[in-house]
Order: C-alpha cells, then structure tokens, then sequence
C-alpha cells in the first residue's frame, strides 16, 4: 500500500467514525425516545455504539477503496450519498422525532447500501462484501423503525 492509499484509508475510516460518532454525541436518544413504545426485539441501547462503530470501519475501508480505485466514478458516489442519508436518520429521528420520515431516510439509505454492492460486487468484491453487514444492520434498523413508528403512530 502506497503512502498516498494509506492516507486515505486512515481519513475514510477516521472521518466516517468521527462523523456517525459525532452525529450520536449530538442525537443522543432523549426522553423522548425513552417514552416510545418499542417493539420485543429492540435490541438494548448499549449494543448500538459498539455496533455502529464496527459498522463504520467497515464502512469508512469501503469508502477508501471505491475513492482509490473509481475517485469520481459511481460507486464513490454512491458511497457518499448513503453516508450523507446515515448521517441523516439520526437527527431526523432523534432530533426532530419523526420516526415517518426517518424510516424514508433510511430506505433510502438501504437502496443505496444496496446500489454500492451491486455496483462494487464485480469492480471491488472486497468493499461490496464489507457493505454486507451493513445492509443487514440497516435492514434490521428499518425493521426496528417501522415497528416503532407502527407502535406510536398518532
């Protein structure tokens, strides 16, 4: 690895933690979110940081090798508009409570977790198989949204 990758790979995976790490420093589930009705298998609040973290990681060394190999290309693109939408959900969740509009936020954000494997899977098998415990973890989320959005519903 040149010293020009390794950078990135350091700013891609240093950045996206920083980022979700800061984005959940400033959404910190509240009140609010302590009073919602969840449903009987949402996960306890202390798995989310460890899991998001790992997530990251995996997310952020993606993200530095679709920019070393397609910089400008779709598959770079298409991996900073899915962490522009996860960067997103929790603010419009936490922040503005509104689970409705999250959930549309994190389908989104799912068609393009979605899009980067399809598109990485013949270019850069290892980023799109790095992509899939993401996009499980994001399915599951989208689950755990909808059903509280169900639950709550006014």
């Amino acid at each position: 690895m040149n010293k020009s990758h390794a950078l990135a790979l350091f700013l891609f995976v240093g950045l996206t933690v920083a980022g979700g790490s800061l984005i959940g420093y400033f959404s910190i589930p509240g009140p609010w979110y302590q009073g919602l009705e969840k449903p009987s298998f949402n996960p306890p609040n202390w798995i989310f940081g460890p899991v998001w973290t790992t997530l990251y990681v995996l997310v952020g060394i993606a993200g530095a090798r679709a920019f070393i190999k397609e910089r400008g290309n779709w598959l770079s693109k298409i991996w900073f508009v899915q962490m522009a939408l996860n960067f997103a959900w929790s603010p419009v969740f936490f922040v503005l409570h509104r689970a409705d509009l999250a959930l549309v936020v994190l389908i989104a954000m799912l068609i393009s977790i979605l899009a980067f494997i399809a598109t990485a899977w013949n270019r850069d098998r290892p980023a799109a198989l790095l992509f899939l415990p993401y996009a499980a973890w994001v399915s599951f989320a989208g689950l755990l949204n909808g059903a509280i959005w169900w639950l709550n519903r006014v």
